[in-house]
């Protein structure tokens, strides 16, 4: 007798992926110093019809919500999680810049301990290459 396995979360989430006839999805990760290049990085993909998720917040610029150090630190780790929920969503990950901090060099970690194929805009920044 032969029992069915069970799907890992990733592969039920494939699946209702591929049920719903969602479209590629692609995660843009790098330093918020680099927003303009994943503003631009957002329209390419857009245009080559790919669902795109990418950092909402700007913590590099000023904001009210992060006046304080305290709460913007809380925000920081929230939006850290956020960030790897929206890897796992993802398809792939595409690294925008031309530096890689320690957060997007966890981030791409993260992403490949996952499986996800990392792509670069400088590809010489690859922290595996």
């Amino acid at each position: 007798m032969s029992y069915r396995q069970l799907l890992t979360p990733e592969e039920k989430l494939a699946d209702v992926k591929k049920l719903l006839s969602l479209p590629h999805i692609v995660v843009i990760c790098g330093s918020t110093r680099f927003m303009t290049e994943m503003n631009e990085a957002d329209l390419r993909e857009t245009k080559d019809g790919k669902i795109v998720v990418k950092p909402g917040i700007d913590m590099k610029s000023p904001h009210e919500r992060c006046s304080d150090a305290v709460e913007a630190q809380a925000l920081k780790v929230r939006l850290a999680g956020l960030h790897r929920a929206k890897i796992r969503l993802a398809d792939e990950v595409l690294v925008v810049g031309d530096y890689i901090g320690d957060s997007t060099r966890a981030e791409i970690a993260y992403a490949r301990s996952l499986g996800k194929p990392v792509r670069f805009t400088h590809p010489d920044v690859d922290p595996d290459a």
